[in-house]
């Protein structure tokens, strides 16, 4: 009798629907936006773009140029005491109202090295199969801790538990670490469990 494979379920295809937008649509959106503030910056880099020879993509390498430097200028002014002021009354005003918004700047704060707050902790988390790289994300006023165990090798997806805090092992590692052996289809995991047993 011919055996026949089973179908991706349901749920498989879901998740790799999400993963892969949480991944695709980002990336959309940030090249949306910098094509189009290049184009809006071309009638102001065309007499210099003038200047040089044809061969040379000159309106499209100035714009992007002039857009990185835009960047930058704002980067460091937001780092001033007035530019820090500034942002977090846009955020709470604007920017908190966006769902998600929250969640991804924790994130980019985490990855970036910029954050001191103790969400996003890498963990190991003790579930009925053993041990699964996880991340802290609060803790309750009961003493039980809010993990999210990302998926594989996803680290933007997975699930989000409300677990016993004797279950959740916290470590004393860097983010990016944690992040690169979800990424990584668990490679590395040696220097979780070595930091987990040195604590």
């Amino acid at each position: 009798m011919k055996s026949e494979g089973n179908p991706p379920s349901r749920g498989f295809v879901a998740d790799a629907l999400i993963s892969g937008l949480l991944v695709v649509i980002p990336v959309y959106l940030a090249v949306l936006l910098l094509l189009k503030a290049m184009q809006s910056l071309v009638g102001l880099v065309r007499p210099l773009a003038a200047l040089l020879p044809d061969w040379v993509p000159a309106e499209d390498l100035l714009s992007l140029l002039l857009v990185l430097v835009l960047c930058f200028l704002v980067g460091v002014a937001l780092r001033t005491r007035i530019g820090r002021a500034a942002r977090e009354r846009i955020e709470k005003s604007l920017f908190q109202r966006i769902p998600g918004y929250a969640l991804f700047r924790g994130l980019a704060q985490q990855v970036s090295g910029e954050s001191r707050e103790s969400t996003w902790k890498p963990a190991l988390v003790e579930t009925g199969d053993g041990l699964v790289p996880g991340f802290i994300i609060e803790e309750l006023d009961d003493g039980q801790y809010t993990v999210f165990v990302p998926s594989v090798p996803t680290p933007l997806a997975g699930a989000v538990l409300v677990i016993p805090r004797e279950r959740v092992h916290a470590l004393n590692v860097p983010f990016t670490s944690a992040i690169q052996v979800v990424s990584k289809w668990g490679s590395g995991s040696k220097a979780l469990v070595a930091a987990m047993k040195a604590k």
